[in-house]
């Protein structure tokens, strides 16, 4: 079972579909109704808010740590093949990833209810996520081969990848509790629309000296790939009924789940602020079309050997096809139709802030005016200035994942507030991000983008991400 060099099939691996997004731009940055999605207990100022639909949230992300775009398809002269060779085969490892992310709110609405004390939100979303690591021995198999590996082990495990695409539809709860602390939750109802997984792969491919044949190829194999909605959607774009069939899906007639999020956001004093939140802590349970795979068993081979003074009389049998039928009897690749769970990717946000400056009431627009005044707790003053540093974390297949990110805030007048951030995670240690939010009376515009000295050659980039939108705000102004 020897595996020759073919690059086409090489290129098939990497190109799979582009897991979920930091927004540590948007994070803390209270003056955004959007920030309630990432921290349920931020401390909130609007009587009410009501977001354009589609255009309310919009955002998205790309990211790969060990190679960019223009690594392997840059104009430098160099032969396409040495590049793959040198910067993928021979450049990276299992740890390294592609993921992408891409969220888009259907609509977003959020009101202060008879107790002012408490302000609720509802809306939905769809949301896109994938992740996959670099495979890092297969890809060694299809580049190279393993005729001259003896006795190396390729590892089956280094293939992991998942994505989805699911309809969120949300409801969150924010009590301010008291002068100095606010909580929050959210249930969510998830709707699949399509997912694919295979992380838990096991097994490896040797090859070793054999005692018939120059080698005996031994493959053990325990690999499940599982699909919702794949063949639904395929058969659905062929009909030109994709949009029909995506529609149905994000609307409860694919795959239900049920996540929840959590935060809070206390007053250590006037000045010093710490926040926290856990989101999607959830499972969808996938039961409607799905289509999973599995390899499963173990079988060694020394090839086709055959006894010329046994086998004289029947020469013409096709012994190529015994050898494969041998193999699929002890490592058999079955199809089959079984419900299964996936858990959503949980993240975790915790921040400290420190405002300073002058004072400017209660807020966040700016104004003097306080929507919560005369309630039992009323809001805590605002400044013009806030600085601090913000701790993100989520659960990926190899393990957690974290950024940490200073920030700066500054508002400008009543009408303007701009935020400047530097990230540091496994992607890049140079992301600068800025974000830009403008208040024209209830008119509320925001619009925020990460990594920007790459902008200059985005396809040198290892990471771009951005978010934008337009709200209608009531601060209760009379």
């Amino acid at each position: 079972m020897i595996f020759s060099r073919n690059l086409t099939v090489f290129l098939l691996l990497v190109c799979n579909l582009l897991a979920s997004q930091n927004k540590q731009l948007l994070y803390d940055f209270t003056e955004i109704p959007q920030s309630l999605m990432v921290n349920p207990g931020m401390e909130t100022s609007f009587k009410w808010y009501v977001g354009v639909p589609l255009l309310s949230g919009v955002s998205g992300y790309a990211g790969s740590n060990g190679v960019s775009v223009n690594d392997i398809f840059a104009d430098d002269g160099l032969d396409i093949n040495d590049k793959v060779r040198d910067r993928l085969v021979g450049g990276l490892s299992t740890r390294d990833e592609l993921s992408g992310n891409l969220q888009i709110e259907l609509f977003n609405v959020g009101y202060r209810g008879v107790d002012p004390d408490i302000f609720y939100s509802l809306g939905a979303y769809i949301e896109m996520d994938n992740i996959s690591y670099w495979p890092q021995d297969y890809a060694v198999l299809v580049f190279e081969g393993n005729a001259d590996q003896l006795n190396r082990r390729f590892d089956l495990s280094d293939l992991k990848a998942r994505g989805s695409m699911v309809n969120v539809f949300h409801f969150g709860v924010n009590k301010k509790v008291s002068h100095s602390l606010s909580i929050g939750a959210r249930g969510k109802l998830y709707s699949g629309i399509l997912d694919y997984t295979s992380t838990h792969n096991k097994g490896y491919l040797v090859n070793t000296p054999g005692s018939n044949n120059t080698y005996t190829t031994t493959l053990v194999s325990d690999m499940k790939l599982k699909t919702s909605g794949l063949r639904e959607l395929d058969e659905a774009q062929e009909n030109d009924e994709l949009t029909n069939a995506i529609m149905k899906r994000a609307f409860f007639g694919g795959d239900l789940g049920l996540g929840l999020d959590v935060g809070f956001s206390y007053n250590l004093n006037e000045t010093t602020i710490v926040t926290g939140s856990l989101l999607d802590v959830g499972f969808v349970y996938h039961s409607g079309d799905v289509v999973s795979y599995s390899l499963k068993g173990a079988a060694s081979t020394e090839g086709i050997e055959i006894d010329v003074l046994e086998d004289f009389t029947n020469l013409n049998r096709d012994y190529w096809q015994d050898l494969v039928d041998e193999v699929e009897d002890l490592v058999p690749f079955k199809k089959y139709s079984k419900g299964y769970v996936t858990f959503r990717p949980t993240k975790l946000n915790v921040s400290l802030r420190k405002d300073f400056g002058e004072a400017m009431g209660g807020a966040s627009n700016g104004c003097d005016c306080d929507p919560l005044k005369g309630t039992s707790v009323g809001l805590r003053t605002r400044y013009r200035n806030s600085v601090g540093a913000h701790l993100y974390m989520i659960n990926r297949p190899r393990g957690p994942q974290m950024a940490l990110t200073g920030f700066y805030t500054r508002r400008i007048g009543n009408v303007l507030a701009l935020r400047g951030t530097y990230t540091a995670d496994k992607f890049t240690y140079t992301n600068v991000g800025l974000g830009l939010n403008v208040q024209a009376g209830p008119v509320n515009i925001y619009a925020m983008a990460d990594n920007l000295f790459s902008y200059s050659n985005i396809a040198a980039s290892h990471y771009a991400s951005f978010q934008l939108g337009l709200n209608i705000i009531s601060w209760g102004r009379k």
